[in-house]
């Protein structure tokens, strides 16, 4: 069997089998679990631990499928995964990821597949018109936000300290990020990979709406020239991971400008919330920005990894990362080489399961799902509101509620936040819905997301009596 893989009809035979499970599996998620009920350790006691030394045939393949590997998912695609920010797929981004897969070409150079450079240029210039801004500007597609915002602050790094990328951080001068308290850890990890280290983070207080204070981070760059510490970039958050709250980008913005310091915009969740005209107002002064990242994997229905990074300074990214060696030296006039900027050289065609998406829905049909999504948060809101034994922590902009059980009876903050914690963790062990937490203000929150395709109210229902005959049934 080996050897026939090569084959039409081995082609044929397997992908028809992959073609039946998926739409299996599809038709089966909501009677799933959907959080995996595993413990550590149970998949892998359940393999062999060596690889096969003859073929075995397919539907050995897709019987240990169902039997092992199924039982240890945590189910993505179930309409009840209102946890983080659902990462939802659709049929048409799953076909054109099946379709990158099998082309499996490598975008490296331009050369190497002209199609995959040209068809990304052009669908994150899509991208960018759908939620309002610039398509003029230059994109490229990578991974997650987190290595977008490791890329946007390397080449911040080069732009403050040009040649640093030949002769490292080494008797240079130190150098700050600032952040507010809700940005992502990325900008941490981003610091510690870069060589700047966790203490070039600062992090700025926020106002009541968890948005970072304007006069703060002025306080803060002007404290650091005052001490000989050169202020290399600020990350403005539009879409915090644990509120969704919004950083105000346009007095960020002329901050930057006026003090010389490279902006980055992460965006990774509530860009894709400005395609509905109406949610514009967020991206606000992101047009003035020397770098931003919005994720079509966490709110456009498109397969995870695809995140789209933009700059208006292309320049500053080949700065950082070009570095052509022989083997790779080519002569192609008017060719665009995605390599010369970022670290990575293989690159696969993830555009392919973008431009799928766009083509299926169109502008108003991502539009109207968001609008959806936000309606149903916002009606979960409304439940929460009108309890006398649940409250919300932050303000719904977006698809997102943050709440917590808070019966009469408890005041301490340590009592709070255990039996929240024991309400989240009896609600995900029954199986109907999935939720994650966070913490805001020293306050232990249930962090409910609405992001998948399939969820609806009958799901949002369902997840409120979940919370509620849990909370219940508790006994504190």
């Amino acid at each position: 069997m080996s050897e026939g893989w090569s084959s039409a009809s081995a082609w044929d035979e397997l992908l028809d089998l992959a073609r039946r499970w998926v739409l299996r599996y599809q038709g089966q998620v909501r009677r799933l679990p959907v959080l995996a009920p595993v413990e550590p350790g149970w998949l892998a006691s359940q393999l062999p631990p060596a690889p096969p030394m003859d073929p075995e045939p397919p539907e050995a393949w897709f019987a240990d499928l169902e039997r092992l590997v199924l039982p240890a998912v945590t189910h993505w695609n179930h309409p009840g995964f209102l946890g983080y920010f659902g990462i939802t797929g659709s049929a048409p981004g799953v076909v054109g990821e099946l379709i990158a897969a099998a082309l499996n070409v490598n975008g490296m150079l331009w050369k190497t597949c002209p199609a995959l450079t040209e068809l990304e240029q052009v669908v994150t210039s899509w991208y960018a018109q759908a939620m309002g801004l610039p398509g003029s500007w230059f994109g490229m597609i990578a991974d997650t936000a987190s290595t977008s915002t490791l890329l946007a602050l390397g080449a911040a790094r080069e732009r403050a300290v040009p040649g640093v990328r030949d002769l490292g951080l080494a008797g240079g001068p130190q150098l700050a990020v600032y952040c507010s308290q809700e940005a992502h850890s990325s900008v941490d990890k981003a610091a510690m990979v870069l060589g700047l280290g966790r203490q070039a983070v600062r992090r700025i207080p926020t106002d009541q709406h968890f948005r970072m204070r304007v006069d703060g981070l002025e306080a803060a760059v002007q404290e650091d020239r005052r001490r000989g510490v050169l202020p290399m970039a600020v990350v403005a958050t539009v879409g915090t991971t644990s509120s969704t709250s919004v950083d105000p980008v346009p007095a960020i913005a002329e901050l930057c400008q006026r003090e010389g310091i490279w902006l980055h915009v992460d965006a990774a969740y509530a860009g894709s919330a400005a395609v509905a005209e109406e949610f514009r107002w967020a991206l606000a002064g992101c047009e003035r920005a020397d770098s931003f990242v919005a994720n079509p994997h966490k709110w456009l229905f498109t397969p995870l990894d695809c995140s789209c990074l933009y700059t208006a300074h292309p320049q500053a990214f080949r700065a950082a990362y070009a570095l052509v060696p022989a083997y790779l030296s080519t002569e192609t006039p008017g060719a665009l080489d995605l390599m010369d900027y970022t670290f990575q050289l293989g690159r696969r065609f993830r555009a392919l399961k973008l431009w799928f998406v766009f083509r299926a829905f169109g502008i108003r049909g991502l539009a109207e799902q968001i609008r959806r999504h936000v309606g149903l948060a916002q009606q979960f809101a409304r439940w929460v509101g009108q309890s006398c034994d649940f409250e919300l922590l932050a303000p719904v902009p977006f698809s997102v509620v943050n709440f917590r059980w808070h019966p009469p009876r408890l005041q301490e903050e340590s009592a709070l936040e255990k039996a929240n914690r024991q309400l989240l963790q009896a609600v995900n062990r029954r199986g109907e819905v999935f939720c994650s937490h966070t913490v805001l203000r020293g306050r232990f929150a249930l962090h409910l997301a609405v992001g998948n395709q399939r969820t609806d109210e009958e799901v949002l229902r369902t997840a409120w009596e979940e919370f509620q005959t849990c909370a219940a049934a508790l006994k504190l």
